[in-house]
């Protein structure tokens, strides 16, 4: 069975509009986070610990 079924991916809020580097994420299964290229929806996902994925968010937002 895949673990992202049922995933609800949305567009990250710092992604670009205009079609280039555009991130997906799903954070609505238990235990898991994916993280996608919204041009290849059918490709990979990675796929993180929710906390492991909140230090990196926050990470991120340390630096900008």
């Amino acid at each position: 069975m895949d673990i992202m079924t049922g995933a609800r991916w949305r567009k990250a809020s710092r992604s670009s509009t205009n079609g280039g580097a555009c991130v997906e994420v799903a954070d609505n299964l238990p235990g898991i986070v994916g993280v996608r290229d919204s041009k290849d929806p059918d490709g990979p996902a990675l796929v993180f610990r929710p906390a492991s994925w909140r230090a990196f968010v926050a990470d991120l937002a340390r630096r900008s």
